[in-house]
């Protein structure tokens, strides 16, 4: 008790009633959570119709993620840090005398090294070629890709028929070849048709290469009265990943002023600027999958600010009986963030079903954007869409939340009555 010379005791500060055991932490969303979901529930319709919206843009852009995802994986499982690439200066097209071949060879640190030349063969010459397939040099294919984990039976039977072929995975179930065809591919470069035994796959689904021994155009060559002493490229595998720079300088500057000066790079530069082209269309897409995003969180705010309008009376009886302005403010936005990422946990979802049918019309359409169209959600994807939606609903609810709890009691019931 206070004595008369005593100053005023200060009341203390406003705060919820008692009965509404208001929580003063993080608490407070799961405390009302009820109170949150009955409101999400009174005008259904709109809620499901801003679901559906988020939920369709979440897994358009799961899919348009998956594209770039895709050629990032294709690019690590095919390239090796051991394998480099030597072609001419002036470009692939270019041709280099096959007499490099053997000098490469004998660079120190280089463990093996074969001979690429592009036959450009097709099964149907009205179509095109849909496949890649080169001539190469059979002796030491298995050790320049020993990370391909092809057969040793189908090894030795490269090197053992001069007709034989190796066919990635891809082509073979696109196709539906099997070991033991034999399948006639005609030139669209040379003008020559030739016959090819397939004697082993490359165990990849993404592989869709076809390889057949160099001897056997050069015969085809021969036939003709033309010989083929040029090569398109030179693959190499190097002894120590920490060599690879050193035997590439040492490579292009064995061939300076040669013949044909050459370029070396490594497997993963050599693809990536090979699919370059594609990495323009990868930007548009990223691009794209943006504006999809914001268009959700324009749409989800209008959603929140139609909500919070048509509570104004409510909210402001909540005032007056006590409810403070954090109170208002945390459910209001708890609407639209729960709103918000159960429509992207279900997006998510609906990418998956979405991609398995992609997936599945390519194997009898054929891919048109090579490594773009693998259609792999990943977990990483996954868990990005789910924060996404989760940051759509902050943005989207923040502002009409903050909006209606910093409106004063008074100023609201005149806006009502």
């Amino acid at each position: 008790m206070g004595g008369r010379g005593d100053p005023p005791r200060q009341g203390r500060a406003a705060r919820d009633p008692p009965r509404w055991g208001i929580p003063r932490d993080g608490g407070l969303a799961v405390k009302f959570l009820p109170f949150v979901l009955r409101n999400l529930a009174r005008n259904k319709l709109r809620s499901l119709l801003t679901a559906s919206a988020i939920a369709l843009a979440i897994a358009l852009v799961c899919i348009l993620r998956t594209m770039p995802a895709g050629m990032d994986a294709f690019l690590s499982s095919i390239a090796s840090n051991t394998r480099i690439s030597t072609h001419n200066e002036a470009g692939m097209v270019y041709q280099m005398p096959y007499s490099y071949l053997q000098k490469v060879r004998a660079v120190p640190g280089v463990v093996a090294a074969i001979s690429w030349q592009w036959f450009g063969g097709a099964v149907d010459a009205s179509r095109g070629v849909e496949f890649p397939n080169f001539a190469v040099d059979p002796e030491d294919f298995g050790r320049v890709y020993e990370d391909w984990n092809v057969s040793q039976q189908a090894l030795d039977d490269f090197r053992k028929y001069r007709d034989a072929a190796i066919v990635g995975r891809g082509t073979l179930e696109k196709k539906g070849w099997k070991l033991g065809d034999v399948i006639t591919l005609q030139s669209t470069l040379f003008g020559l048709e030739l016959s090819f035994r397939i004697v082993g796959e490359v165990p990849n689904p993404r592989a869709v290469q076809l390889y057949f021994q160099r001897e056997y155009l050069v015969q085809a060559f021969a036939a003709l009265g033309t010989p083929l002493d040029s090569t398109g490229m030179i693959w190499s595998r190097i002894d120590d990943p920490e060599r690879v720079g050193p035997v590439m300088r040492q490579i292009d500057e064995m061939f300076r002023n040669g013949e044909a000066e050459t370029t070396s790079e490594t497997e993963k530069s050599f693809f990536g600027n090979f699919f370059g082209s594609l990495k323009g269309i990868v930007t548009v897409i990223m691009i794209v999958a943006g504006i999809v995003t914001l268009c959700i969180v324009f749409i989800a705010a209008n959603t929140a600010s139609m909500s919070v309008r048509e509570r104004v009376g409510e909210i402001a009886i909540l005032k007056a009986i006590g409810f403070r302005s954090r109170t208002i403010f945390t459910t209001l936005l708890a609407e639209a963030v729960l709103l918000s990422t159960v429509a992207g946990a279900a997006g998510a979802l609906i990418s998956l079903a979405l991609t398995s049918l992609l997936r599945s019309s390519l194997v009898s359409t054929g891919p048109q954007l090579g490594p773009l169209t693998g259609f792999v959600v990943t977990d990483a994807i996954l868990v990005q869409a789910i924060f996404i939606a989760f940051f759509i609903g902050i943005l989207s609810g923040w502002l009409p939340a903050l909006g209606a709890s910093r409106r004063s009691v008074a100023q609201t019931l005149r806006e009502v009555f």
